[in-house]
């Protein structure tokens, strides 16, 4: 039976988990852009490809997803919201417009982005490998701890290794897909497929990371750490001069 000591004891460590879940939770938001950064990386993409395949004009469909691409950054910039999922964003559709309109080849427009997929891909497991998992140096400053999980927090390394594990793979599974169809397939149904392949892969990534992370011990603040030494460093400073008036 548990005591009546144990079920506070047992609340407080289910409030500890929730918090820790939560702070989760907003900082994955945080570090990939949300339902608004989905949409960013969405709509480009899928205005390109509606209008290639109603009219088969690569030069109206490559501008008017730059174009839109331009517009979500100034909506950010007038909303004084951060733009770096925005700016990302257009970027990405820049080259591949500059892809499509020296080919002459409307798939080409996806390339870029294909090519970057398979290139995050690649750095995740290698990072993984090689003991810096790339999810860690990505997440860490966003839970103001930095690096300091590689050497005094084991549980959130391991954890950060699986995510990034869980990244790489998910991510080679789609370049599979697409890659053989970029070849192959006719272009609007490999720009749709394209489309329809943008949030699925990305939600599940980010919800196994999620999972890994909620389980994982909690960060080491480090930003509090150095914070808490400055203060202890003041107060001994102060202290001395105390010590050196009276004497």
């Amino acid at each position: 039976m548990t005591s009546l000591d144990d079920k506070p004891k047992d609340q407080e460590n289910g409030q500890r988990d929730a918090g820790h879940r939560a702070v989760t939770e907003a900082a994955l938001f945080e570090a990939f852009g949300g339902v608004r950064g989905m949409v960013e990386t969405v709509v480009p993409g899928l205005l390109f490809v509606t209008i290639f395949t109603v009219n088969k004009d690569l030069h109206m469909s490559a501008i008017a997803a730059l174009a839109v691409s331009l517009v979500l950054v100034v909506v950010r910039l007038v909303m004084k919201d951060t733009v770096k999922h925005a700016f990302s964003g257009v970027f990405g559709v820049a080259f591949g417009v500059v892809f499509a309109m020296m080919t002459g080849n409307a798939k080409d427009f996806y390339l870029p982005g294909m090519l970057y997929t398979l290139g995050l891909a690649l750095a995740y497991l290698i990072t993984t490998l090689a003991g810096v998992p790339l999810i860690g140096l990505i997440l860490g400053p966003v839970f103001k701890e930095n690096l300091s999980w590689r050497t005094r927090n084991p549980g959130r390394k391991k954890a950060y290794a699986k995510a990034s594990y869980a990244w790489g793979l998910i991510l080679l599974a789609k370049c599979a897909i697409l890659f053989p169809l970029y070849w192959w397939g006719d272009t609007t149904q490999f720009g749709w497929v394209l489309v329809a392949l943008k949030i699925p892969p990305f939600l599940l990534a980010v919800y196994l990371t999620w999972v890994f992370l909620a389980k994982a011990p909690p960060p080491i603040d480090v930003f509090a750490e150095m914070e808490a030494a400055e203060k202890a460093e003041e107060e001994r400073r102060a202290e001395r001069e105390r010590e050196r008036r009276e004497t």
